[in-house]
């Protein structure tokens, strides 16, 4: 990577049932190769909070910034970039990128791949809004669903460690999309079984995304760190020409 990189910070953003731990391998790759990143922690408590959120935290960055969303977590930085002037570009890591009034719920519920909806479990959670609903991935069906390509085991310590999610995540209208006005990179994993391949490989298509299809699982970022981090790279070298 060429020195004028050190503008550029890569920003990525964790979706749902999980947390910044999920870009470990990726961002110790992309250290290794001179490249600034830093994990932005996801509220979980809704599309219009979290985007907010997340924007905030990105126009505190100082120069521009290379937004990356695994999952729900793209839905989020496709709002948030559009509130923060500093974002340049966006890479998608099998992630939603809705259009202006889509939500996650009705994307999901076209899906043919995607079987995220029968393996969730639900329960409430008190708030200043009053009672609300959060979703979790049964333990039982973690592995198969969400990360196949890992171990048991690995899967085992993801699915005891996860976050539940706002039921608001999916269905609060998404906004005006950044895809339609920056340069977009997406990482279609060919077995995501959670957010979905067909869905996921859809919207990259439509956001016009240059797009990296690999063999994995949802958490393609866990198990293939080293793909992930070469299309960020690849995405970063971009802004620099």
């Amino acid at each position: 990577m060429n020195d004028t990189a050190s503008d550029v910070t890569v920003a990525l953003v964790h979706g749902a049932f999980a947390d910044s731990s999920s870009w470990n391998g990726v961002i110790e790759r992309l250290r290794a190769d001179g490249v600034t990143a830093t994990a932005i922690s996801n509220p979980l408590r809704g599309l219009v909070e979290d985007s907010a959120y997340v924007a905030s935290a990105m126009e505190q960055i100082p120069g521009r910034v290379l937004a990356v969303g695994h999952s729900y977590g793209g839905a989020v930085i496709t709002n948030a970039a559009s509130k923060a002037a500093n974002v340049v570009g966006l890479v998608y890591v099998a992630a939603f990128a809705p259009d202006e009034g889509e939500t996650l719920g009705e994307v999901e519920g076209g899906s043919t791949d995607s079987v995220l909806n029968s393996t969730l479990l639900q329960s409430q959670y008190p708030t200043a809004r009053g009672t609300e609903t959060e979703f979790r991935i049964d333990p039982t069906k973690f592995h198969d669903a969400f990360a196949s390509d890992l171990s048991e085991a690995q899967a085992a310590v993801m699915a005891d460690t996860q976050r539940p999610v706002s039921s608001l995540a999916f269905t609060q209208p998404s906004g005006p999309p950044a895809w339609r006005r920056l340069p977009a990179w997406s990482v279609v994993s060919k077995g995501d079984k959670a957010a979905g391949a067909d869905v996921v490989r859809s919207m990259a298509r439509r956001a016009k995304a240059n797009i990296t299809e690999v063999d994995g699982s949802h958490v393609v970022m866990v198990s293939k760190p080293q793909v992930v981090a070469d299309v960020v790279r690849q995405a970063v070298a971009t802004m620099e020409r």
